[in-house]
């Protein structure tokens, strides 16, 4: 049975997200995000894991780089617009001080993709990604934009939504995510939240000077945020801290324990008395992860992994190759090697030098989702 007998291609909303995720459970695939150094696990083994990628987009060019990927491997594929990204897809030219320009992008984002995200012929997970406390402004924008969209449309704007109030007290943590959740569940949203701090900087977020303690979530937090949230509704995932940092670094300088995750999961399946895997799980920073780092979190149930440092890279690669291979003919309007006469508009035209971006960052999701057994799973 492949994904398109579970849901239909497009955007997803509601439990069409969680019957997602559960198949990612189920097969034990990562379908958004990161890869790994080590050697490939054997393909009987490869073949039975899956998970979600979550891919961020800051711009058409990228959201349709990614789309056609997932069209071409046959794969499922989670698209997500961060604060800084909504900003930059409305245009840097805007004001942004009470968030009104990321509020714009996202909404703008989330309708062209739902524009063409059918006509690729994959499902969609359409999610905006860290919310901290000082940006909840941007969430109220794309909030009240999904109750907009509901009421016309008896479905959401968006998939899901994150909220990172990991900075926050548990508590304070915890009860703002109920009071959100609460008007989210009502739309068929899903929500993803943060306990546990992920380091490094990401998108004007610095955690780079945190304890080292807060790096790493204990199994009985987790299973507070369990009983508070489950109580609304089933339909949210945790991004438990396992000792994860934004962005890439040399193999050693982050130590990840993955393996913690497998501790969540068994506590709040004693607690409760259930499933073996209750929880779905989100790895966050996960660039430059090993093989074998990425295969232990998804056994433990994460469902999405994050891609966003090496798709960024992916994509100048082949813009930069393009300008250095073509550079003669980039100088000028009139004249390169070719003559002293000839034209150039057909190397410096954007749809040109931009297409050649597009061109590696697809390939580069491509191989991520490889590397997580995300591929041929329509």
């Amino acid at each position: 049975m492949g994904v398109l007998d579970i849901v239909p291609a497009g955007v997803l909303t509601g439990d069409n997200v969680r019957k997602l995720f559960d198949y990612a459970k189920e097969k034990k695939v990562q379908s958004f995000s990161d890869y790994l150094l080590l050697p490939f696990p054997p393909e009987s083994l490869l073949k039975q894991r899956l998970s979600d990628q979550a891919i961020n987009v800051t711009s058409s060019s990228t959201a349709n780089a990614v789309l056609e990927a997932a069209r071409d491997i046959k794969a499922p594929i989670i698209l997500q617009v961060s604060q800084g990204g909504s900003a930059y897809y409305a245009g840097k030219g805007l004001a942004n001080d009470k968030q009104q320009a990321s509020i714009l992008g996202a909404v703008a984002a989330a309708h062209h993709i739902r524009t063409v995200a059918k006509a690729y012929g994959v499902p969609v997970v359409l999610h905006s990604d860290h919310c901290a406390h000082k940006l909840l402004q941007w969430f109220d924008g794309m909030l009240a934009a999904d109750e907009a969209y509901f009421k016309e449309h008896q479905e959401p704007l968006f998939s899901s939504h994150m909220l990172d109030l990991s900075e926050e007290s548990k508590e304070e943590n915890i009860a703002t995510c109920v009071k959100y959740f609460k008007r989210m569940a009502a739309l068929g949203i899903w929500l993803e939240m943060e306990i546990g701090i992920t380091g490094g900087e990401e998108d004007g977020v610095d955690n780079t000077g945190v304890d080292n303690a807060s790096l790493y979530t204990q199994p009985e937090d987790i299973y507070d945020v369990y009983t508070a949230l489950r109580a609304i509704s089933p339909n949210f995932s945790i991004a438990a801290a396992f000792g994860n940092v934004h962005g890439v670094y040399k193999p050693g300088n982050v130590r990840l324990q993955p393996e913690l995750l497998g501790k969540h999961q068994a506590y709040t399946s004693q607690q409760i008395g259930g499933a073996e895997k209750p929880l779905y799980l989100v790895f966050h920073g996960g660039s430059g992860s090993t093989k074998e780092e990425i295969r232990t979190a998804v056994d433990h149930g994460v469902v999405k992994m994050n891609v966003d440092t090496d798709t960024q890279f992916a994509y100048l690669a082949g813009i930069r190759d393009f300008v250095l291979k073509k550079k003669e003919y980039l100088i000028t309007q009139v004249g390169n090697p070719d003559g002293a006469d000839k034209p150039n508009k057909k190397y410096y035209d954007p749809r040109v030098w931009v297409r050649e971006g597009e061109k590696t960052l697809s390939e580069r999701v491509k191989e991520a989702c490889s590397d997580l057994g995300n591929v041929d799973r329509l």
